[in-house]
């Protein structure tokens, strides 16, 4: 397969550098990563500037790179519109250094990436390591990448879905199995540390740990439990659970006249 490799974590990231290195003898990969960190910048793009495209060596790759000075969502962008010949099969974000569970997926850069890959109807993937229990293990989510690549046709599931894949920071012969689930919740407990201040302003950096709720079946709760867990994404938000409800409380409510 012809295949878009990026991530939020940069270039130089050692996740996204190991997936190549793992996938490059099997598929056309190209590297497409922004120059710097571009953690949780959700799905923005560049608009007011010109982006600077640069190619790129990363050491033990046989495949091209190039980083761009954007965010994820551009470097999806330019890779299908400008530096990838042909048609592209697939879209893979990662390997991201810390989970992107529950509502993490609205902050991050790792997913936007794959779902603007979606937005092309070109089949995503955005996977991601726990960073806990030390050093992180990304061959683990490597070879379940390749893996996965190998016994299963990720066409089948349709062209505009995003597959979130959370994986546990163990060995891969540690891994109890993987859960096709839904999200969970994780919401952060976010402390403001005054860092400087003068008579016009105040600087502040944000530090806070994430409170996760524990429900039963979903990302969040299997990830603690020692499995890959895997949910699927659309970029569409429409709450269609509520969608008649609410139009018929604005008919009995509310009018234009």
């Amino acid at each position: 397969m012809r295949i878009i490799l990026t991530n939020d974590d940069g270039i130089e990231a050692e996740g996204i550098r190991i997936l190549a290195n793992v996938l490059q003898n099997e598929h056309d990969i190209t590297v497409i990563a922004p120059d710097t960190q571009k953690s949780a910048c959700g799905h923005s793009i560049t608009i007011y500037r010109p982006l600077t495209v640069k190619e790129y060596k990363i050491d033990g790759l046989n495949s091209k790179c190039f980083s761009i000075d954007g965010t994820p969502a551009d470097c999806v962008k330019m890779g299908i519109n400008k530096l990838v010949d042909g048609k592209v099969d697939l879209i893979i974000s990662g390997i991201n250094d810390g989970l992107n569970v529950g509502t993490d997926v609205l902050y991050s850069g790792t997913v936007s990436a794959a779902i603007e890959g979606a937005i092309y109807k070109i089949p995503s993937i955005a996977v991601s390591m726990d960073r806990d229990c030390g050093k992180i293990k990304y061959e683990t989510a490597a070879l379940f990448i390749k893996k996965l690549l190998n016994n299963f046709d990720i066409t089948t599931i349709g062209d505009d879905v995003v597959l979130n894949i959370n994986v546990p920071n163990i060995d891969y012969s540690k891994i109890k199995g993987y859960k096709v689930c839904n999200l969970g919740t994780r919401i952060y407990s976010n402390i403001f540390i005054e860092k400087s201040s003068n008579d016009v302003e105040k600087v502040y950096e944000i530090q806070g740990k994430p409170t996760d709720d524990i429900i039963e079946n979903t990302d969040v709760y299997f990830i603690n439990n020692g499995y890959i867990t895997i949910t699927p994404l659309h970029y569409d938000l429409t709450n269609f659970k509520l969608l008649k409800s609410v139009e018929n409380e604005f008919k009995n409510q509310f009018s234009l006249k």
